[in-house]
C-alpha cells in the first residue's frame, strides 16, 4: 500500500435526524406528503440533485452554489467529527439520500418500475435503502447477487442485465431465481436452451454520444431476425431494452429511441401474433457534477410524453443507478504531500483514480473537489458585499494539480483546478461520489474496505 494512505476507507452511514421514511409498497407514499414532514431538508436535496432548476445569470456561480450547500451538509453532520474519528479517506455515505431520489424517480416516473442498477454502489446500506423502499434491481454479475441475497433481498424480482453471460453465471443466476435475462445476439440464446420459465429482453442498440460502434445490442433493423429465431428455439421474448448512454442531458436519445422501439413492438405482434410483456428504459439519467444538468421533471416530462402511446399491457420499468446513488456520498480525502513541478505546484493526496476517484473523467463524471476551508469561511448570499469577498479570497486561490497517491503517471484527479493555498495535512471535500467510485477501485490498491457507522 503506498505510503501516505490510510489503511480503510471508511464510509459512514448516517440516519436521518428526523422519523425514518418506511415503505410497504412502490407506490403508497407521494413525494409531497414526505416533503410536508422534511421540507427544508429534502427541499434543498432536490434543489442541488436534478429536480429543480438550474441557476440563473443573476444568480451565484455554480460552484458557488454547491459549495453553501456542502457547507451546510458538512455542519450538519459534523463532518470534521468524523474525520478525526474515522481518519482520511473518508467517504460518507447518507441513506437517507437514497431515498430521496427515489422518491424523486416514483413522483416523476409513477407507473415505471425501477430496478436500481446494482453495480453503481453495491455497498450493503444502499442496498437495503433501496429495497426497504420497495424498488428491485438489475444484476449484471455473480458478486452483485451474492450481495443483494445476503441482504435478504428477493432474487427473483430482479433482472439480469448483461448481453453476454457465461453458461455457469446463467444457470447461477436461474438457481437463485431469476428468469428474465437478456441477449442480444443469436450465441447468447444457445446458451438458455434447456432452462424452463426463461424470458428474455432484447437489448436494441442506439448510438450513444461519442460512441463509434455500441458496445452492446442490436440494431433496431435486425432485431426482427433475432426475435424470430428466440421464437423459433422456444424461447420467450419478454421485451426489449437499450440504453442511451450515461449522463444522458438531453431527452431526446430516450425520445428517439422509446418512439423507434414502440414501433418495432406494434410490427412484431403484429407479425407473431403475440404480446411483449416489457419495456426497459435503462439508466443514463444525469446528476450534477461540476455544472448543473437539466432536471430530473424536465427530463421526465418529455419521457411520459413517449410512453403515453405505449401498449397499456406493456410493463415499463427503468434501470438508473448513477441518479439514485452518486448524491449519497461525500468523499474527503487528505494531501499527503506537495511538489513544485515545471508546470505548477502538485499536490499528492490519500486517494486517487485507483480509489474513489477510479470513475473520474468517464461518462461525464467530473466531481468538484473543494477545500475543507472554503466550507466555513465564505459568505453565503449574494448581496454586494458578500460577492465582493468571494472575489477578494478567489484572487487569493492557485491552480494545482492534484494527484493521487500511486506514484502513477495517470494517477492525476484534476489539472489546473483553483484552491485556496494548501499545506500538508489539509482536507479536500468532494460532493456526489457516490457512483462507480469505491465500486470500480483496483488496479494496485487493496479493495477498499467499508465500515458502516450507524448514526
Amino acid at each position: 500500500m503506498p505510503p501516505g494512505r490510510a489503511s480503510a476507507t471508511l464510509v459512514v452511514m448516517l440516519s436521518s435526524d428526523s422519523p425514518r421514511i418506511t415503505r410497504t409498497g412502490p407506490t403508497q407514499m407521494h413525494l409531497a406528503e414526505v416533503l410536508v414532514g422534511r421540507p427544508r431538508r429534502i427541499a434543498s436535496r432536490l434543489r442541488h440533485h436534478g429536480t429543480a432548476s438550474m441557476p440563473t445569470a443573476d444568480r451565484a456561480p455554480y460552484r458557488e452554489l454547491v459549495r453553501r450547500d456542502l457547507a451546510e451538509y458538512a455542519s450538519r453532520i459534523d463532518l470534521d467529527g468524523l474525520v478525526r474519528r474515522h481518519g482520511s479517506p473518508l467517504l460518507v455515505l447518507d441513506t437517507d439520500r437514497v431515498t430521496t431520489q427515489l422518491l424523486a424517480l416514483r413522483h416523476e416516473l409513477p407507473d415505471v418500475g425501477i430496478h436500481f442498477a446494482t453495480g453503481a454502489l453495491p455497498h450493503p446500506a444502499a442496498i437495503s435503502a433501496i429495497d426497504a423502499f420497495g424498488a428491485s434491481f438489475s444484476v449484471a454479475s455473480r458478486c452483485e447477487i451474492d450481495l443483494l441475497e445476503r441482504a435478504g433481498v428477493s432474487i427473483s424480482r430482479c433482472l439480469h442485465n448483461h448481453p453476454m453471460t457465461s453458461i455457469a453465471d446463467i444457470t447461477g443466476a436461474y438457481l437463485r431465481g431469476i428468469r428474465t435475462f437478456v441477449v442480444d445476439s443469436e450465441s447468447e440464446v444457445a446458451k438458455f436452451r434447456g432452462l424452463p420459465e426463461v424470458a428474455v429482453l432484447v437489448r436494441l442498440a442506439f448510438p450513444t454520444r461519442g460512441e463509434r460502434s455500441p458496445s452492446f445490442g442490436v440494431r433496431p433493423e435486425d432485431a426482427p431476425a433475432l426475435v424470430a429465431h428466440c421464437l423459433h428455439v422456444g424461447l420467450r421474448v419478454a421485451g426489449f431494452t437499450f440504453d442511451v448512454g450515461s449522463q444522458t442531458v438531453s431527452a431526446a436519445p430516450w425520445q428517439r429511441a422509446i418512439r423507434r422501439t414502440l414501433a418495432l413492438i406494434r410490427d412484431l405482434e403484429e407479425r407473431h401474433a403475440i404480446r411483449f410483456e416489457m419495456l426497459d428504459l435503462g439508466g443514463g439519467l444525469p446528476v450534477d457534477y461540476d455544472e448543473p444538468v437539466p432536471t430530473l421533471a424536465e427530463l421526465a416530462r418529455s419521457i411520459r410524453e413517449e410512453l403515453a402511446v405505449a401498449p397499456r399491457h406493456l410493463q415499463i420499468v427503468i434501470e438508473p443507478g448513477r441518479f439514485v446513488v452518486a448524491p449519497a456520498a461525500t468523499l474527503v480525502t487528505r494531501v499527503v504531500g506537495t511538489a513544485d513541478r515545471p508546470d505548477g505546484r502538485w499536490h499528492y493526496l490519500d486517494e486517487g483514480v485507483h480509489g474513489a476517484f477510479s470513475s473520474l473523467g468517464t461518462e461525464g463524471a467530473h466531481p468538484l473537489v473543494f477545500a475543507a476551508s472554503e466550507l466555513t469561511a465564505q459568505p453565503a448570499t449574494d448581496g454586494p458585499a458578500d460577492r465582493a469577498t468571494r472575489r477578494r479570497r478567489a484572487r487569493g486561490h492557485v491552480p494545482v494539480t492534484l494527484a493521487g497517491p500511486t506514484c502513477d503517471s495517470a494517477d492525476v484527479i484534476a489539472r489546473r483546478v483553483a484552491l485556496p493555498p494548501l499545506d500538508d495535512g489539509d482536507l479536500l471535500v468532494s460532493p456526489m461520489m457516490g457512483a462507480y467510485t469505491a465500486a470500480t477501485s483496483c488496479n494496485g490498491l487493496a479493495p477498499t474496505p467499508f465500515v458502516v457507522i450507524p448514526g
